[in-house]
């Protein structure tokens, strides 16, 4: 199945609006029109940077997916300090993470909470980027298997039908994020074949036509290796997303 692969750019907390601005005109010089043809390029800054790099990408009709790295479930109320999916697709959003592992250890969030936000972002006509895996304790005691897939299954409860074939699942080892430490390609591929095949379990018909994406530590050293594997669509890139020169050439794998 020819999947188009994502590559997605996790600003986390880092970059000013007018760094963010200057960060968008960067990659786009990096970038030409024939790079986008292979990939889909999604930008993820933080909540303050939003309409500046919407209005960046779309005066300049620049060929990036303007994606957010978080939301609430409910479309609005008294949840201060929270954004909505209503307001993210009025901002041209496209693609939204949710479940990240940071927001899971660092803000409680559980499988429960992911699918809440999971299905609120498809209600809005928005993608869901679904991230997983597992702690190097739950690796190095043979559950890394049984986790991710109780967190795929768990994540994507409230998703029915074919509204499964649009998702993406990103699937991120907690003890390669931000360590410089990355799974090998093979360790990669198996534990995506294996989100693949827990996929199918929950709907045969998605199993060939949902994305999944590797994250963690990705660079352009490691990110054609990472995406010449059969079961891997695609990167959600953190540190080397924030420099202009590094991102492109992870967009550009092909030519690695």
């Amino acid at each position: 199945m020819d999947r188009t692969p994502l590559i997605s750019g996790n600003w986390k907390m880092n970059l000013n609006h007018f760094e963010a601005i200057q960060l968008v005109q960067k990659l786009s010089y990096e970038l030409r029109n024939h790079d986008y043809d292979a990939v889909e390029v999604s930008l993820h800054p933080p909540y303050t940077d939003l309409r500046s790099v919407q209005t960046v990408i779309d005066a300049d009709r620049m060929r990036f997916q303007l994606g957010a790295q978080n939301c609430h479930s409910e479309v609005s109320g008294a949840f201060t300090g929270e954004i909505s999916p209503a307001m993210l697709a009025k901002l041209d959003v496209d693609y939204v993470i949710v479940g990240h592992s940071e927001r899971r250890a660092l803000f409680g969030e559980n499988d429960e909470i992911v699918a809440t936000k999971a299905a609120a972002v498809l209600a809005h006509d928005m993608t869901p980027i679904v991230c997983v895996g597992e702690t190097l304790d739950e690796r190095e005691s043979g559950q890394e298997a049984t986790i991710v897939e109780a967190q795929v299954v768990g994540s994507l409860k409230f998703i029915e039908g074919e509204k499964l074939d649009g998702v993406v699942i990103a699937y991120e080892p907690v003890w390669a994020i931000g360590t410089g430490v990355t799974a090998s390609a093979e360790d990669a591929q198996d534990m995506c074949s294996h989100i693949r095949s827990v996929v199918g379990s929950i709907r045969r018909e998605s199993i060939d036509l949902i994305r999944i994406q590797y994250g963690g530590s990705v660079n352009p050293a490691n990110a054609g290796e990472l995406m010449a594997m059969p079961d891997i669509d695609g990167a959600l890139v953190g540190g080397a997303a924030l420099q202009a020169d590094s991102f492109a050439r992870i967009v550009n794998f092909k030519d690695a």
